[in-house]
C-alpha cells in the first residue's frame, strides 16, 4: 500500500521547482518581458511600465535561490524513504527529477542573468 506521506514529499519537491521557476520569471520580468513582447511584434508605451518591478528584482532573486536550494536539498541531501512498490523507490525516477532540476536551474539562471548579457544582443 502506497505511503501517503511519500506522495506529499514528491508533491513538495515538484512544488519547490515550480515555485523557483515562477520566482525566476518574476525576477526577470522587468528585462525579458519587454524584449519578448517586442520580438513578438507587440509594442506600445505601456511596455515601459514593466520596468516598475526592477526595484523588487533582488527580492525575487532571493526567493528563487531559496526555492532552488530547497529542491536541491530534497533531491540530494535528504535520504529518500520509500516503500518498495512506490514510484519514488525507482532510481530512474530520481534521476529524471535531478535532470529536470538542473535543466530548470540553468533556465532560471539564464533568465536572472539576462540584464547582464542583454546588451550583447542590442549592439
Amino acid at each position: 500500500m502506497p505511503n501517503p506521506e511519500q506522495h506529499g514529499e514528491n508533491r513538495l519537491s515538484k512544488g519547490t521547482l515550480f515555485a523557483g521557476v515562477i520566482a525566476g520569471i518574476a525576477a526577470s520580468a522587468c528585462c525579458i518581458g519587454p524584449l519578448v513582447l517586442l520580438m513578438l511584434g507587440i509594442s506600445g508605451s505601456w511596455i515601459s511600465n514593466l520596468t516598475a518591478m526592477e526595484p523588487y528584482r533582488p527580492i525575487f532573486i532571493g526567493i528563487t535561490l531559496l526555492f532552488l536550494g530547497m529542491a536541491f536539498r530534497k533531491l540530494y541531501l535528504v535520504p529518500q524513504n520509500c516503500a518498495v512498490d512506490t514510484p519514488c523507490a525507482k532510481p530512474a525516477n530520481l534521476r529524471k527529477q535531478r535532470i529536470l532540476f538542473w535543466f530548470i536551474t540553468a533556465l532560471v539562471t539564464a533568465m536572472v542573468a539576462f540584464p547582464w548579457y542583454a546588451p550583447l544582443f542590442l549592439e
